[in-house]
């Protein structure tokens, strides 16, 4: 038999705040056995606490949430403007549940939906859903000691690793189909996908999970991460600044004038390198703050950070970056607001079908439009000049221009696209499958069909001149959405007929 943490029976709430709790003691209980276990296995421990001989497995499982309805109504009390907090039918429901440190303001939101709007209790207890041993452990968790070739070839025996069978998309791609008897699911991912996409946050932007924020931009140019630097330091000098700490890669934190160090501040470092694609982030107390990060170029990367931070929850991600205009009415420099997209990208071709329509969120697209009204003073004739509204095409060639035959050109000519790039379809479409609101404001850099190309003085001087303007556009755009709040951002448009409870 397995050496497993005291038993924990399952119990039934209708508090969101006890629910929460029970889910705390449950995990806790298990990643204290784990680490304890790892320890004594690094330091030579055979683990044969019952007086046998040989090494004993050792094995931890997540919490669990189940709810049971009879009923297709909601209750009373249930706010119909929602989008989430209610299972679709009569029926058994669950999911596994990871790290209720990181994610207790979610879960408890989660919870306290679910007893509101069904009038039944929620059951906590412990799944048979084993914790891998690679995740219980955070940036600054270290186990003392050295294992020779032969032992670590021995943890596999002693410890489960991470299951990539119970990891897939497959329930947000709305894939998944039930075994009999199995439970209809709560949430989009279940914990061991979760935990997974936390240590490829970490590995990819060189942050802890814990400060990314709700509202996220994402650029594919440095430029943009120098001057989100810049005003994240300039916003820690100001007492009277909503954000109260600024992260770096190598989790360095800056805290605003006035705020008490953290006991971890110090063990943060500036890293050798920069990781793949580096994160920033400007924290508020509740995390609505900002995270930042630079994708780089491509659309790989755009679905593989997406595929991570979509665990996250957050309440908006949005595309900041350049593109090539496509028409020659439009000037270097000008922004283009996207209100459809030519996915060309195929990285998401076996996730989410390319007959699948990417619509346009009016809440994006107001924020975005509003913001950049605010931030150049321009209204009416002289906003519409600017600021192109249209399709924008993702590719994943970057020299599709040298292409026989203009094929491209054409496709894109009957779209009627007006820009195009190599990440914005794919973020758009991660938000889609993902249900996170999404948008994309891009700037013309270039318009290589009308023999406009960037040459290095030319380059250098339209960085200078709207990248800054570009990025407040869109930190605005964020500020005003927050403003709204989630309830109304949340769109159901991005929720099918049969949709998990949780946001």
């Amino acid at each position: 038999m397995p050496l497993r943490p005291p038993f924990i029976a399952p119990l039934q709430f209708a508090d969101a705040d006890a629910a929460l709790a029970q889910v705390q003691l449950i995990y806790n209980a298990s990643i204290t056995h784990l680490r304890d276990a790892l320890q004594r296995f690094v330091a030579g421990d055979a683990l044969d606490t019952d007086g046998t001989r040989g090494l004993h497995r050792v094995r931890a499982c997540y919490p669990f949430v189940r709810l049971q309805t009879t009923s297709v109504a909601k209750s009373g009390k249930a706010d119909k403007r929602l989008s989430y907090g209610f299972v679709a039918g009569p029926g058994h429901y669950e999911t596994t549940l990871t790290r209720p440190d990181l994610f207790a303001s979610y879960y408890r939101e989660q919870f306290r939906l679910l007893l509101q709007n069904h009038d039944v209790e929620l059951e906590i207890g412990i799944s048979s859903q084993p914790i891998p041993i690679h995740f219980p452990f955070g940036d600054y968790d270290y186990i003392e000691g050295s294992m020779d070739a032969e032992r670590r070839q021995l943890m596999r025996d002693v410890f489960d690793l991470p299951d990539l069978s119970v990891m897939d998309d497959g329930i947000a791609n709305g894939t998944f189909e039930p075994r009999p008897g199995q439970a209809q699911p709560l949430a989009l991912f279940t914990a061991p996908r979760m935990d997974y996409s936390l240590q490829r946050l970490r590995h990819y932007t060189g942050t802890s999970p814990e400060h990314f924020q709700n509202f996220v931009l994402f650029t594919n140019y440095q430029f943009y991460i120098d001057e989100f630097v810049a005003m994240g330091l300039e916003a820690m000098n100001d007492p009277a600044s909503p954000y109260r700490a600024f992260v770096q890669p190598g989790n360095v934190i800056t805290r605003r004038t006035g705020e008490a160090t953290g006991e971890l501040d110090a063990l943060g470092k500036v890293p050798p390198r920069l990781p793949q694609m580096p994160a920033y982030h400007l924290i508020r107390e509740d995390g609505s703050g900002i995270t930042m990060i630079n994708i780089g170029v491509g659309p790989a990367n755009a679905k593989t950070i997406t595929d991570h931070v979509a665990v996250l929850r957050p309440h908006a991600w949005l595309m900041l970056g350049h593109c090539a205009g496509l028409r020659t009415t439009q000037e270097l420099g000008d922004y283009v607001l996207a209100h459809a997209y030519v996915r060309e990208d195929h990285v998401l071709d076996e996730d989410l079908p390319i007959w699948v329509p990417i619509p346009a969120l009016a809440e994006i697209q107001l924020a975005l439009q509003t913001a950049v009204a605010e931030v150049t003073g321009l209204s009416g004739a002289a906003l519409k000049n600017l600021l192109r509204t249209g399709t924008v095409a993702t590719t994943d060639n970057r020299n599709w221009e040298l292409l026989p035959d203009n094929t491209p050109q054409r496709r894109f000519s009957q779209s009627r696209a007006v820009a195009l790039d190599m990440e914005s379809a794919t973020i758009a479409a991660n938000g889609f499958r993902f249900r996170v609101p999404y948008g994309t404001l891009l700037c013309v850099s270039d318009k290589p069909l009308h023999g406009e190309i960037k040459l290095p003085g030319m380059a250098n001087n339209f960085y200078r001149e709207r990248v800054d303007q570009h990025l407040r556009i869109g930190i605005r755009a964020l500020e005003i959405l927050r403003e709204k709040g989630p309830d109304s951002l949340h769109s159901r448009k991005l929720r099918s007929f049969a949709e998990v409870a949780f946001q």
